[in-house]
């Protein structure tokens, strides 16, 4: 049969009006296209075509379908038919040992369910206003955000109760079962003891539609000081986050015609820009652009504007998502607005054109790192030139078009002094040394025994945070973690460790973080969980924290929490630990100065080695008992494992 997944591709790919125009006459009328009905034989105008919805409808004999259902009634051809008619217009590959469909689609249950939880969700918030309801309460924020009513109700906005069972009452009453509701995402149930209780409470909802336009999730924007301040669905057979684009059913026709795409970070973003007319606009699900993600963009156009915030986490999104589209050959430009403005605010108080003359002083992603680091000084001392390399390189190597990624070296080789030959070299040998892979120091990096961050001062780095560099590789696997840490990534065993012992004891929450940063976390399972222990430690319950986690995550927890008796001396084991990760960091400054040998004068190099021996001297030193116990500790729990 044809796989669901390609009729939606070959569906999203189609141009309605132009393959309906073939045989109808049609014009503009406003967004939508108006002619005679070929089914009725009508001679006024009354066939509608909407590309934004991407469905026809004659107002006066009441036909209507989209462009595969239009193929059928019009020229008599099968399902499967149409579908390779109109794959063959949009260039779409249909396996030949394909059939038709049998049966409803098994995804129709998810999405009637989600219809119906958005139609109850779109009630609540304009039923009668109380002046005490969470209706009332959510009017007041849209209204304080300049989001009108019918905005909110063209894009399906509601809220969720702040009651446990109203929502489950209601769906019950339509006839959904909790199963369903369960499978969905809407009802979570803790623990087999628990009693399932409803996702979203209190929460501003955004229903999340597929390409197609079907119902597959929803995001949920807190109303108080509550976390975490965005909650999406979970994962589900019809909503894979990583792979949804909010706001694509609705713009991207419009996306196709105008041959271009702005990608901006949040629900209100989207919706003032579709708001304000421009109609060329998707926004990630609360993640860095994956690439599943541009992948999806790339099926509509080529030309990609970034329009995220310029804050730090503004900043870092904005180049991993350059290198993702990058990869796919994709023209990337970075669009940065004054004052620190994100995109809604900025349209609600200039307005649309504003925002396209905006758009002529875009720069290319490449360019734009390249303005950063040049301000910063990056380019001024050994040390920060190659640290720069490293933050370019990622990009050079990413860039699939061979042009565009030699005009890229041309560019680096220019501003730092560096020999064009050499980067070349650099680029081709960056996978096999691991650049991708780096981390910023953090605040607790070791020093050395000039008292001197021994990687280089956060003041020199004011594009850096306590997590990945803004210019490092994207986390590819960060959307769905792996369930266990790559062996490559030394010192997973320390990490393990750390959080086992504050999970066993939360009153050390508090006293590890102070020794230990977020950013000392690279595998991703105990990242997540260290910074939700750290969210939760003035209120810490084992309920709240899983809460937060992803179901990967809570699958780790529940490992370590089934082994309470694993460390003989939790004291003991926690600052051999800390040691561990201590040592990481000298060795990571080993590798780095070797990286920085090629690019260094020769009293440069002399300083260098010597640094490198007394990292050396230092690392000797450093495996005395404490660390030496906690390998022993490290080998039988790789032994467990």
């Amino acid at each position: 049969m044809i796989a669901p997944e390609l009729v939606d591709r070959v569906r999203e790919s189609a141009d309605i009006v132009q393959i309906i125009g073939e045989y109808v006459k049609l014009k503009r009328a406003g967004a939508d296209f108006r002619g005679p009905c070929p089914f009725h034989g009508g001679k006024n105008p009354n066939f509608s075509v909407s590309p934004r919805r991407a469905m026809y409808h004659c107002f006066k004999c009441g036909e209507s379908g989209n462009v595969f259902t239009f193929l059928q009634k019009h020229l008599g051809m099968s399902f499967p038919d149409a579908v390779r008619t109109v794959a063959a217009t949009e260039g779409v590959d249909i396996p030949e040992t394909t059939v038709e469909r049998a049966g409803p689609d098994p995804r129709e249950p998810f999405w009637e369910v989600n219809a119906t939880a958005n139609e109850y969700f779109r009630t609540m918030l304009w039923g009668e206003p109380s002046g005490t309801d969470i209706g009332a309460e959510a009017r007041a924020y849209l209204d304080h955000r300049g989001i009108a009513r019918d905005v909110a109700e063209r894009y399906g906005l509601g809220v969720a109760p702040r009651e446990i069972g109203v929502l489950r009452a209601h769906l019950q009453t339509m006839g959904f079962t909790d199963e369903r509701m369960l499978e969905a995402g809407l009802l979570v149930k803790p623990d087999e003891q628990a009693e399932v209780r409803p996702r979203f409470r209190s929460r501003l909802m955004f229903p999340i539609f597929d390409a197609t336009g079907h119902p597959v999730g929803f995001g949920g924007r807190a109303m108080g000081d509550v976390e975490p301040k965005y909650l999406n669905s979970p994962e589900t057979p019809v909503f894979q986050k990583g792979k949804t684009l909010y706001a694509l059913n609705w713009t991207k026709n419009d996306i196709r015609k105008e041959d271009r795409v702005f990608v901006v970070e949040g629900y209100f973003d989207a919706i003032r820009l579709m708001a304000s007319g421009i109609n060329t606009v998707v926004a990630p699900l609360g993640t860095a652009l994956t690439p599943d993600q541009a992948a999806l963009l790339a099926r509509y156009t080529k030309n990609v504007y970034l329009l995220y915030d310029s804050d730090l986490a503004g900043l870092k999104a904005t180049f991993r998502a350059g290198d993702e589209l990058l990869r796919l050959g994709m023209a990337v430009r970075v669009i940065t607005l004054p004052g620190g403005e994100d995109p809604d605010t900025f349209v609600l108080k200039h307005g649309p054109a504003a925002l396209e003359a905006q758009v002529s002083q875009s720069v290319d992603i490449f360019e734009r790192k390249l303005q950063l680091l040049s301000r910063g000084g990056w380019f001024d001392e050994l040390q920060k030139k190659r640290r720069a390399l490293d933050r370019l390189l990622p990009t050079i190597r990413a860039t699939a078009d061979a042009l565009l990624r030699d005009l890229y070296v041309t560019r680096a080789a220019e501003l730092t002094g560096i020999a064009k030959p050499v980067l070349l070299r650099e680029v081709n040998e960056a996978s096999a040394r691991g650049y991708g892979d780096r981390r910023a120091p953090s605040r607790d990096a070791p020093r050395d025994t000039r008292g001197a961050p021994s990687r280089g001062s956060r003041d020199d780095e004011p594009f850096l945070d306590d997590g990945p560099p803004p210019f490092d590789e994207p986390r590819r696997a960060m959307p769905e973690r792996p369930r266990r840490a790559p062996r490559s990534v030394r010192g997973g065993a320390a990490e393990r460790e750390l959080v086992r012992a504050m999970l066993g004891d939360p009153s050390r929450i508090e006293t590890i973080a102070e020794r230990v940063g977020t950013d000392r976390f690279r595998d991703p399972r105990y990242h997540a969980i260290f910074e939700a222990m750290l969210a939760a430690s003035d209120d810490f319950s084992l309920e709240r924290l899983v809460e937060q986690l992803a179901p990967d995550e809570i699958d780790s927890v529940n490992e370590l929490l089934a082994e309470p008796d694993a460390q003989i001396d939790p004291t003991k084991t926690v600052e051999a630990s800390i040691a561990e990760l201590e040592l990481r960091e000298l060795r990571e400054r080993l590798t780095e100065i070797d990286t920085l040998m090629p690019v260094a004068s020769e009293e440069q190099k002399t300083e260098l080695m010597q640094e490198k021996r007394r990292l050396q001297k230092e690392i000797e030193l450093s495996g005395q008992p404490d660390v030496k116990s906690y390998k022993l500790f490290q080998r039988r729990s790789s032994a467990r494992e």
